[in-house]
């Protein structure tokens, strides 16, 4: 699958899935926009994948503040232009019973995982109806598509960004851009690695290929939905949790 001459931004691209799909994206041929909150890790990506002989440059983005997202917009539409495929990957939970929550934090979920890619679709999104082409994938979570004990709000925030893609896939077929969304399961990235071994290994034991999944193996479907191979997919959820959500 080629992207050679494409423009792509991943956001959350400094670490976990977000690397791995830019690293993807990268091979493909795209030229990479690394979007991330942490400046040295993002620009340390970039620059790894410069050094691998890819194209890569790291631009910040707090996907809490709305005037960051603007600013990122601002910037990546003058220094790149408008971009060819946009990643939502950004992301970010954590797992305890829901009335241990503040609103402090919910706020920060739900924007992080929600509000915040919302906000950044749209500031694309009117570029990309004027050219008439474009390639939407966010990166939700199985949590969003059959719920998760201990992550009320993270898998609410998930749920929207689905019924989010779902929606503005119909919105926007008639301009020629695709939106859709990749699923992941429980997945060997930093966020997991927080959580306690004896509920690893009770996951693992759950799914039915007995492991957690790959980074790549996520960053596989997004590149499927970033490519021509998926030029007549719109609207689709696609679950990579080794067959532990096989319903639904």
């Amino acid at each position: 699958m080629s992207l050679k001459d494409k423009i792509a931004v991943v956001t959350g691209a400094a670490s976990g899935i977000g690397a791995a799909v830019a690293q993807k994206l990268a091979q493909a041929g795209a030229m990479v926009i690394v979007a991330d909150v942490q400046a040295d890790k993002g620009e340390t990506r970039a620059a790894t994948l410069r050094d691998a002989g890819f194209k890569a440059r790291f631009v910040r983005v707090d996907m809490t503040d709305a005037r960051s997202i603007v600013e990122f917009a601002d910037a990546v539409q003058s220094q790149f232009g408008t971009p060819d495929v946009l990643v939502n990957g950004a992301g970010w939970g954590t797992t305890h019973p829901f009335w241990e929550g503040t609103p402090e934090l919910w706020d920060r979920i739900i924007g992080l995982n929600f509000i915040g890619p919302m906000r950044l679709t749209k500031a694309f999104l009117p570029p990309m109806i004027q050219r008439a082409s474009g390639k939407i994938v966010n990166i939700a979570s199985d949590a969003g598509r059959v719920g998760s004990l201990g992550e009320t709000v993270y898998s609410g925030a998930k749920g929207g960004l689905i019924a989010f893609t779902k929606s503005l896939a119909r919105e926007v077929a008639r301009y020629q851009i695709s939106v859709n969304c990749v699923c992941p399961g429980p997945t060997d990235t930093p966020l997991m690695a927080a959580v306690p071994e004896k509920v690893t290994e009770a996951l693992k034991k759950a799914i039915p290929f007995r492991r957690l999944g790959k980074p790549d193996e996520v960053a596989d479907a997004v590149l499927f939905f970033a490519g021509d191979s998926a030029s007549y997919v719109t609207g689709q959820v696609l679950s990579v949790s080794g067959g532990l959500t096989m319903a639904g």
